[in-house]
């Protein structure tokens, strides 16, 4: 408290300037919040829909009958794109630019993925290890492979993308140029085509056979390598300015 003429004055507090960036932290801790609450929805759906349709978690393989789930399949694919939507949306609110946006799309994801098997395991004891197997979307074609695989690159997608966001806020150089960007793409898709593999095996109603570890890896391996040249970029690479928003018009005199 301050006197002013005898009269106490609570000091004004402290106002953020208007058109100032968000502070990275903030961001971060809702971004990471949101994931974390969209992975608790998210298998508790799932829990729902496992004992609706009578679905033992520990017996995924083989996969129901069409005849048997009815439109549920399709309910589900329908589901997984909403997921994926929704996810971009968080990131697309939470950045200020593209890469930015992808960054904290990919953060939100990663969070989303891991907790997701978290909750899982905290309402039903599934999956019961690392190695346990899942399907993991059905998009175009069902994806499967052991937890593991999915968590790996989960916590891939966090922390490059929380040190992206973070060297992108705070104005540092981040190169995204053609060979990052192709080692991300490429490894991507190397990727996915290990989850892949027994697509036919699965739609034939068979259990998945032995996973495609080596091919995971080295496309794990390649967009890693890209992310982490990324980051990596020189001092005299072009950097980006701060991510503020447009200033607004001069205060009234």
């Amino acid at each position: 408290m301050s006197t002013t003429g005898g009269t106490n004055v609570a000091p004004l507090p402290r106002v953020t300037p208007p058109g100032a960036p968000a502070r990275f932290g903030g961001v971060a801790a809702a971004v990471l919040v949101y994931g974390v609450a969209m992975a608790f929805l998210e298998s508790a759906v799932v829990v729902y829909l496992q004992r609706a349709l009578g679905i033992d978690p520990r017996a995924l393989f083989p996969l129901q009958d069409p005849a048997v789930t009815g439109d549920l399949a399709a309910i589900e694919v329908g589901r997984e794109a909403a997921t994926l939507v929704m996810l971009g949306t968080v990131g697309w609110l939470a950045g200020r630019s593209g890469l930015e946006r992808l960054a904290w799309t990919a953060v939100a994801f990663g969070t989303w993925d891991i907790f997701y098997y978290a909750w899982l395991w905290a309402f039903i004891g599934w999956p019961s290890s690392l190695g346990t197997w899942d399907v993991l979307f059905l998009i175009p074609v069902p994806w499967t492979g052991p937890v593991w695989a999915p968590v790996a690159i989960s916590l891939a997608l966090a922390g490059f993308g929380l040190a992206a966001a973070r060297r992108i806020r705070g104005g540092w150089p981040v190169r995204a140029g053609r060979a990052q960007v192709a080692a991300g793409i490429a490894g991507g898709l190397v990727v996915i085509l290990s989850f892949t593999l027994d697509a036919g095996r699965i739609l034939a109603g068979r259990a998945p056979d032995t996973f495609a570890w080596p091919i995971f890896a080295a496309g794990l391996a390649l967009a890693a390598w890209g992310a982490t040249t990324a980051l990596r970029a020189p001092t005299d690479y072009p950097a980006r300015a701060p991510t503020t928003s447009p200033p607004g018009p001069p205060p009234d005199r």
